[in-house]
């Protein structure tokens, strides 16, 4: 529910005041700039520098929420910051498939900065306001900004729950795809297996050879698609003489795990090979614990094992297979 104080203004005229209000703090505060606080950064990643180094250690679904950006958005910004040397991943220890944020050196540096000037500007303001009018403003911004915070939460959940049901897959090549599934593959086990180029050129060159070849009966490709970037994918490449086909190329965003993506993609995939093969099968290694998990909730059972390198590091290979019922 609403609460209002009453008696006072008519709530419309409140709400225009605000509003007005609003508008002025968003301009005189810079954010209207391309670049905020006296950096050569955006606004909004401005305030990542900020969170990051607030919570050292932060995930990125975390940082996110805190920004209210959307998962593509929140994985390009952490990206572009870290391509900037100005924020660090590593490997949680509790979970290998979360990263935690950390900032670098450069980083804070660049935070102190921007608390520097932050703080002058807010400090600036303060010296023409007496301070009893401080403490009610201080007040009345806090029970302001929950307010909206609250608002904000709940329209969320529900823009979640909408995205939960109708999640944007594409099938087919898109533009773009080859790079951005390829990436997702090497920033992965980079980061979590050590792999190296020699898996990323192996990834990239496969998927671009099978991408050339679609349309084809008996192969396909789905992705998940945000805002133009590939997020998640998954392939068919199947015989349809032999009966067989081989699932490759499944990738989820580190943003996206968790959300039922994966899932979705391995339904759309499943049904496709129900209709046309007797078999399907897929490599991959030993470790991957939370794929191996999804897999066999499909119906794949582990077939063999060995130790062998055809990702350019030494690991136990598996193959999974999975029969039509």
């Amino acid at each position: 529910m609403d609460l209002v104080d009453l008696p006072g203004k008519p709530r419309e005229a409140e709400i225009l005041e605000l509003r007005d209000f609003s508008r002025k703090l968003v301009r005189e505060l810079g954010f209207m700039r391309t670049t905020l606080a006296d950096s050569d950064l955006a606004p909004s990643a401005v305030h990542a520098i900020i969170e990051i180094g607030a919570t050292p250690g932060i995930s990125a679904k975390d940082l996110g929420n805190i920004l209210r950006l959307d998962k593509s958005n929140t994985s390009r910004q952490v990206a572009k910051l870290e391509a900037s040397g100005l924020v660090r991943r590593a490997t949680a220890n509790d979970d290998a498939r979360t990263s935690e944020l950390s900032l670098t050196e450069a980083g804070q540096k660049l935070r102190r900065k921007i608390d520097r000037f932050a703080t002058e500007q807010v400090s600036s303001a303060l010296r023409r306001i007496v301070p009893a009018d401080q403490e009610a403003l201080v007040r009345s911004l806090a029970l302001y900004a929950d307010a909206l915070a609250k608002d904000n939460s709940d329209n969320s959940a529900k823009r979640v729950d909408e995205a939960g049901i109708d999640v944007q897959i594409a099938q087919g090549y898109q533009p773009g795809c080859i790079g951005d599934i390829a990436s997702l593959h090497a920033r992965y086990y980079a980061e979590h297996w050590g792999f190296g180029a020699y898996f990323e050129k192996k990834v990239a060159m496969g998927l671009a050879e099978f991408a050339g070849s679609l349309p084809t009966e008996g192969k396909a490709l789905w992705l998940y698609v945000e805002n133009g970037r590939t997020l998640a994918s998954l392939a068919i490449d199947g015989n349809l003489e032999t009966g067989v086909a081989h699932l490759r190329w499944f990738i989820v965003d580190d943003v996206l795990r968790g959300s039922g993506v994966g899932r979705r993609l391995m339904s759309a995939a499943m049904a496709y090979v129900d209709a046309r093969f007797d078999e399907t099968y897929l490599w991959t290694f030993k470790g991957l614990d939370a794929a191996r998990h999804l897999y066999e909730s499909f119906g794949f059972c582990l077939a063999e094992e060995a130790d062998g390198e055809q990702w350019g590091s030494r690991v136990v290979e598996q193959r999974f297979v999975r029969f039509r019922a």
